[in-house]
């Protein structure tokens, strides 16, 4: 139980939220493509990050200088989907950027 209240806890913040929901629409993201995608300094992202993290919603993967995260979990899983039924304006415009921001870092 006290796992389950420290999930809900980690996102009970409108930023984690909206990062959280980022990642549930891709398998793996890096913290520069979410800085860039919410318009927030890395600092203010790496620290929701870690509050994700330490609730065990994300994880993490570093490849040199980047990290990398991606949801995990059955509970994680079950969030993204409460999310993707809000229909936020917000988060629907999160991602619009991150697609654009995805699709310009391709070659």
């Amino acid at each position: 139980m006290q796992a389950l209240s420290a999930s809900f806890k980690a996102l009970g913040d409108p930023i984690r939220l909206r990062l959280f929901a980022l990642l549930g629409q891709h398998k793996e993201l890096c913290v520069c493509h979410l800085v860039d995608a919410l318009q927030l300094p890395q600092s203010t992202i790496s620290r929701h990050l870690s509050v994700l993290r330490h609730a065990n919603l994300v994880v993490t993967r570093r490849e040199g200088k980047w990290m990398y995260y991606h949801l995990c979990g059955d509970l994680s899983a079950q969030i993204v989907v409460i999310l993707q039924k809000q229909e936020s304006p917000q988060i629907q415009q999160d991602l619009k950027a991150l697609h654009n921001i995805l699709t310009s870092y391709k070659f």
